[in-house]
């Protein structure tokens, strides 16, 4: 095995994997993307994309500086003999090297930030047809999602914590909701529990009252918390996402409302038992038609995605009528039934055949929900 990072993955001072097994992981990934690149008749691949880098240096690299943009401050290549190297601005290079590739057997390329020369170097030093997972002159558009869509021990690993502590953090800020506070005040209760655990957020749907009804994707718009407020949110760290959404109720739960939380929870059961290696896009989708039939709401699968497949991206898929995609062994997924202001959404792995919630909030009340005697357990809301 070659010695791809010179580091273990330390968190809190506990060791949350060892260096030999990010090794490990790391040498599996070069061999995998090399043998695909001789495969597709390429001499080399250009990364640029967020989820690509951090897929390839098993989250040892963050290149953000602009939050939402989908690449960073640096470009990396792969070649099919088998080098590694980094493009980035000589200005970005000191911390780079420091605190994202100083460990990493990636040779820098250099040069000034206002003559970016990435993709001839990267040419040059391949010596052949370059593939990218970016758009440009001369290169081969590719798409390395079949690459990371099974999950290896040390990955399964971080999602563990980034899972763990995202809930901790949502339960955190379900805690502090009071009526009279805003949409926005929710978002920012909830972003500092997770910036502080050095946790990104990436995604806010924080809404109140009827809004939670109204709307399906209810991005927050500032209106004050009377009585029933939605914290639905992902995250990111070391490149893996976590989807998670959670309610609380002050006063009394209507019985209507509480009945829409029990049917969703049925529907993502019934996602959840189908959710089995080859089971297809279509498939799944189709489980979700069918449940919502069966609890008495035929038709809502049409207002809105029903989840899917997770990672490196919020989404990597999302289930259709028409979709090709296939579950393979070891991959993640978020499921997001709902049915008129009730739903349910947590981040799960598969593995094996056994299904573990990624984002488990036992403080919180539990829905169980049976398929074919499997029982399954969904998130209610909190009443205060």
């Amino acid at each position: 095995m070659n010695k791809r990072i010179g580091k273990s993955l330390v968190v809190n001072g506990a060791t949350l994997v060892t260096e030999d097994k990010w090794n490990a992981e790391l040498d599996a990934k070069h061999e995998q993307l090399v043998e695909w690149l001789r495969g597709q008749g390429l001499a080399g691949i250009l990364i640029r994309r967020n989820e690509n880098v951090a897929w390839l240096t098993g989250g040892a690299v963050e290149l953000r500086v602009l939050t939402p943009c989908e690449t960073g401050v640096a470009s990396l290549l792969v070649t099919a003999a088998g080098k590694r190297y980094y493009f980035t601005t000589e200005n970005e290079a000191p911390r780079l090297n420091d605190e994202e590739f100083g460990a990493l057997d990636f040779e820098p390329v250099l040069f000034p930030w206002y003559a970016d020369d990435t993709a001839a170097a990267a040419a040059r030093l391949a010596g052949g047809p370059l593939g990218s997972d970016t758009p440009g002159a001369g290169l081969t558009p590719v798409n390395l999602y079949p690459l990371r869509a099974a999950l290896s021990e040390t990955e399964i690993a971080r999602y563990r914590w980034l899972g763990a502590e995202t809930a901790a953090a949502t339960v955190e800020a379900l805690n502090q909701v009071e009526p009279g506070l805003s949409e926005y005040d929710l978002e920012a209760i909830t972003a500092a529990g997770l910036l502080r655990r050095g946790i990104l957020p990436s995604v806010y749907l924080f809404a109140v009252d009827d809004r939670i009804l109204k709307y399906k994707h209810a991005v927050a718009r500032g209106k004050r918390l009377k009585q029933y407020a939605m914290l639905n949110l992902c995250s990111r760290k070391w490149g893996l996402a976590i989807s998670i959404t959670r309610f609380v109720h002050f006063g009394a739960l209507p019985a209507e409302l509480g009945a829409r939380f029990e049917a969703a929870a049925q529907v993502n059961a019934a996602l959840l038992n189908a959710t089995r290696v080859c089971a297809t896009s279509a498939e799944l989708f189709g489980v979700a038609q069918a449940a919502y039939a069966k609890q008495g709401f035929p038709g809502e699968e049409q207002f809105h995605h029903q989840g899917g497949a997770t990672g490196y991206w919020e989404r990597e898929w999302v289930a259709t009528s028409a979709g090709t995609e296939t579950v393979v062994n070891s991959q993640a997924f978020a499921w997001n039934p709902s049915i008129r202001g009730g739903k349910t959404e947590d981040t799960v792995l598969l593995r094996d055949g056994v299904i573990e919630n990624l984002t488990p909030t036992p403080e919180l009340p539990v829905i169980a929900a049976s398929v074919q005697g499997s029982t399954y357990e969904a998130t209610g809301v909190l009443v205060r």
